[in-house]
């Protein structure tokens, strides 16, 4: 028996797509109505190739000159200090700024405020509280007068808090690690001066009986002379010696010639000949900080561990 088998055409078969559109159809009009050969297909290869390549090449060109005009910045963050040197600084504003917050405020209201109290109070001394507490508002308010000061005196004005936000330019620089840095090799250094002063001059009392009088008086007392010593007063004196007086003087001149200035008057704006050169050292370590990190953060961390640090030996010792 013979069987037919019916074989179905040839094209029903085959599973027939939709054709692929071309591999490069920006030259799918010079194989239309063309055979393709496959010197077309490597001669469109190249020409592909080839625009593909020079705009590969006009981009990198490109991003060369963005690295060329961004040059001046590495090289300057590159340096030891990052302080802008392109402020606009008025430096008859500069100083007479800063002779007006030592004369009419820093002085009258630091070596001369418990005097005012004690007439306010009608009496001819304070108990150690009070003195505390005194002391507390008096620096209160000396850091409140200068940051109007700043704001409304220097040129161009001073924002009190500008230098303690992160830059973008400074913030692969660790303040923290610098602060603690910092810290120990400022110990170091005056650890080291006191005994070669020890040796030349003679031993004398690192303790000041007064302030340990006051931190022995009572918690209220310990309380108001850590607030200013630890917070307060690094805030305050970082704010005008390092935020403004150095940052302003670095954009007049190099700035170890500003760290040099602004040292040596933070060091005379205490009143002691006799640790003029220890706050002098003081100055230098906190000015440096500052100009490496370019945050204010730094030098006030430093500022605030060295007091605490001196709150602690004359409280404990």
């Amino acid at each position: 028996m013979n069987y037919h088998h019916h074989h179905p055409p040839i094209l029903s078969l085959l599973h027939l797509s939709p054709p692929h559109p071309p591999l490069l159809p920006q030259f799918a009009s010079v194989f239309k109505n063309r055979p393709i050969s496959p010197t077309i297909l490597k001669s469109s290869f190249l020409v592909s190739s080839t625009r593909r390549l020079s705009s590969c090449l006009k981009c990198f060109c490109v991003s060369n000159q963005n690295d060329n005009s961004n040059k001046p910045s590495q090289v300057q963050y590159l340096g030891f200090s990052v302080l802008e040197s392109d402020i606009q600084c008025d430096i008859g504003s500069l100083w007479s700024t800063m002779g007006l917050y030592m004369f009419s405020f820093h002085i009258p209201l630091s070596f001369g405020g418990l005097s005012i109290v004690s007439q306010l109070l009608h009496t001819s001394s304070l108990d150690n509280q009070t003195q505390a507490i005194s002391v507390l508002l008096l620096q209160t308010l000396e850091l409140a007068v200068v940051s109007l000061l700043l704001r409304f005196s220097a040129k161009p004005p001073y924002k009190i808090f500008s230098n303690v936000e992160v830059d973008k330019m400074t913030n692969e620089r660790n303040w923290l690690l610098a602060s603690v840095f910092g810290f120990g090799f400022l110990v170091f250094l005056v650890f080291v001066t006191s005994l070669l002063a020890d040796s030349l001059i003679g031993p004398k009392d690192v303790n000041n009986p007064v302030l340990k009088e006051i931190l022995l008086s009572g918690p209220i007392s310990l309380t108001a002379c850590s607030l200013v010593y630890c917070i307060i007063t690094p805030f305050l004196e970082e704010t005008v010696y390092r935020g403004f007086l150095l940052k302003y003087l670095a954009s007049t001149m190099e700035w170890p010639q500003a760290l040099l200035v602004s040292s040596a008057i933070f060091s005379a704006a205490h009143l002691s000949s006799e640790n003029f050169l220890q706050l002098f050292i003081v100055g230098l370590v906190l000015g440096c900080s500052y100009c490496w990190t370019g945050k204010l953060s730094s030098s006030i961390a430093i500022h605030s561990m060295y007091n605490a640090l001196t709150l602690f030996i004359t409280f404990t010792s």
